[in-house]
């Protein structure tokens, strides 16, 4: 059937919907938010397309069209619009009376136009601009979108034309074609896709946006706006985009010769402060590269009347917001805000009572380094030609006072966190000896046995045995890992105690005792001795042969008693985290990825790591979260000759420690 519809101007007031509009039941469909494209369309552009009316109760019906009668409405509510009132006359076409196909017509209004293609859309924007001398501004308030909006169709219907048809081809993906958009060089886009599909094959998105990647740097990027200033007075070219963020600075060569001078200039400057003898720059810090570097430290110093002063203030302020940073109901802002003030109060305490030695500030020196968008300084490194070897190793040196340094993997303390390592040692140390009661057995009678002979000259400090529980202070008793006293709990219940009845007199419960297994005596007698054990481990050899020997024996993995958690690791400096992810357990990408992330949720992620390594770690980075622990509280096949820990003073920053 060939229906003629004749046309005819309607009042908008006249307007109503049609029953027999097919979107009659989706009311949503007309909502205000899903119609201002089209509602500022016809404010500037007029009623393009004719409503398909039919006259029922005097009234013209709208058979097709109902979202641009919802926007004519709209403009006739909206005050600010001009020209549209309820007597404003639109363009329709009118459906006669007796048809009877108005639901087909409406239907067939509705899905016989073919969506647009993407790339129409976008080049008919560009045309907009380059041939009808619009703008982004003018272009928006027409279709009713944000000015970034318009810029961001824009962009894709400015790349190149090979580009263009290649993916109106189906030769590229829609998603490929926007990722030359990276670069707004037609010139820079045009070569990149000559290189990429001279030999056939697939064409990713990811791919072209690494090859353009190779053509400049955008100044959205960390690097791009650190150099830009400099870049731009030195008449560095830049590709301007229509959005600014994706503007791109084309000579890579001079953006990486200004990112290296302004590295070198912060590492001569730390250089200079600190008295090291060199400084140098690295865009990357590549840590194979540097692995055969030594590294110094600083040493104690005695502060002077002025200093201690001052040291006396800050420990009193770190106490107060240590107690502020435990309120479980502290925002993320305000917890950040202590833990940088914090760090700022442990590094001036640090300097008052540290310094490196004239010999090491002599031959070591500091790299600066780009590294989650900022600099990153390496300190106290010493070039592989300068560094005193010892049997082999590598890369060790002497610390300032005359003792061995401390391994480039290590980390040393501040007293109270040293003293806490050393009481949860000590409680595993006491787990080990509940579980192998034979060797408690004779350790505890050789001690005994020797205590008296020996006129009371012990052989270990760590074992007492004067019949009472040994109190072992801990700041942090109900944070810390439980492993260890889960297992002492254990080993209590398989005890047979049925000889210990107060019922009984001494000498009853003694000859109980007697009737005993000798095994079940030796799980007694462990269990006392374990109850026993101090946090006193000096880690000195020669001053506790026995102990150090019989832990190895029996505790050559602390790993077995005990697991480091958040409680552990929130007391760490951010940097010794970033140091012990990067250099101690191999998971350098992390660290970096990390290095911008706030200390919680770094605690975060290491906690997760170690109450269970994730399953995309390599073996060897297994290995290493596996076997981990402080070097204070290792044990076999560990050199363990620590100092004594000094002053309440912080760690010095390590290799990853951020530039101020």
């Amino acid at each position: 059937m060939t229906t003629s519809f004749a046309p005819l101007t309607v009042a908008i007031g006249d307007l109503v919907p049609h029953p027999a509009n097919v979107r009659s039941n989706a009311p949503e469909t007309y909502d205000p938010e899903n119609i201002a494209h089209l509602k500022a369309s016809i404010a500037v552009l007029g009623l393009l397309q004719p409503l398909l009316v039919q006259k029922l109760d005097g009234k013209y019906a709208v058979l097709a069209g109902g979202r641009r009668h919802a926007a004519l409405k709209e403009l006739i509510a909206d005050k600010a619009s001009k020209g549209f009132t309820a007597k404003t006359k639109v363009d329709c076409r009118l459906v006669p009376e007796e048809c009877d196909v108005t639901t087909a017509l409406s239907l067939a209004e509705n899905i016989t136009q073919a969506p647009m293609n993407a790339i129409d859309e976008f080049e008919a924007f560009a045309r907009m601009m380059e041939v009808d001398g619009q703008t982004p501004e003018t272009i928006a308030k027409t279709f009713g979108t944000t000015v970034a909006a318009v810029k961001g169709r824009l962009r894709y219907g400015l790349i190149h034309p090979d580009i263009r048809a290649a993916a109106r081809g189906k030769v590229i993906t829609l998603d490929t074609m926007k990722a030359f958009a990276e670069h707004p060089s037609q010139e820079a886009q045009h070569e990149v896709f000559e290189a990429l599909t001279k030999d056939g094959g697939y064409l990713q998105a990811y791919t072209v946006r690494q090859a353009l990647k190779s053509r400049g740097v955008q100044v959205k990027d960390d690097i791009g706006a650190f150099v830009r200033e400099d870049y731009e007075a030195r008449g560095g070219a830049v590709a301007a985009d229509l959005l600014e963020e994706h503007s791109v600075l084309e000579d890579a060569a001079l953006v990486e010769t200004i990112l290296l001078e302004k590295l070198g200039a912060t590492a001569e400057e730390a250089r200079i402060k600190l008295g090291f003898a060199w400084a140098d720059a690295m865009v990357r810090y590549d840590y194979a590269t540097m692995a055969d570097y030594g590294r110094v430290y600083p040493g104690p110093i005695e502060p002077d009347e002025a200093a201690q002063k001052r040291i006396d203030e800050i420990t009193a302020e770190l106490e107060k917001l240590q107690l502020e940073m435990e309120d479980e109901g502290l925002e993320d802002g305000a917890y950040n805000a202590l833990y940088e003030r914090v760090d700022a109060l442990e590094e001036e305490a640090r300097d008052l009572q540290e310094a490196y030695s004239a010999e090491d500030l002599a031959r070591s020196g500091v790299i600066a380094s780009w590294s989650g968008g900022q600099v990153t300084l390496h300190v106290g490194l010493v070039r592989p030609e300068d560094t005193v070897k010892k049997e082999g190793a590598r890369g060790s040196s002497a610390s300032p006072t005359g003792e061995e340094a401390p391994d480039a993997g290590e980390v040393t303390y501040p007293a109270s966190l040293a003293e806490d390592l050393k009481t949860e040692r000590a409680m595993a140390l006491g787990a080990a000896m509940a579980l192998h009661p034979e060797a408690t057995l004779d350790l505890t009678l050789f001690k005994l046995v020797s205590d008296v002979l020996a006129s009371g000259m012990s052989v270990t400090q760590a074992i007492k045995i004067d019949a009472r529980k040994e109190y072992r202070s801990h700041a942090k008793m109900d944070e810390i890992d439980e492993t260890s006293l889960e297992q002492v709990a254990a080993a209590h219940d398989a005890l047979d105690l049925s000889w210990l009845d107060d019922t009984r007199a001494p000498a009853d419960q003694f000859a109980a005792f007697r009737a005993l297994e000798a095994g079940e005596k030796a799980k007694l007698v462990a269990y006392a001795t374990a109850s026993t054990t101090q946090s006193c481990f000096a880690r000195d050899r020669q001053r506790d042969s026995l102990m150090h020997a019989f832990e190895i024996e029996i505790m050559p993995d602390i790993r077995v008693h005990w697991t480091p958690n958040a409680a552990l690791f929130n007391r760490f400096k951010k940097a010794w985290l970033l140091k012990i992810l990067g250099e101690d357990l191999g998971l350098a990408q992390e660290a970096v990825t990390l290095a911008s992330s706030s200390k919680k949720e770094i605690v975060a992620f290491c906690d997760k790591l170690f109450a269970e390594p994730f399953a995309t770690l390599t073996d060897a980075q297994r290995a290493a979260v596996v076997a981990w622990c402080p070097p204070m509280m290792q044990t076999a096949g560990v050199a363990c000759d620590e100092a004594e820990p000094i002053e309440e003073s912080p760690e010095p920053d390590s290799e990853v420690a951020q530039a101020a």
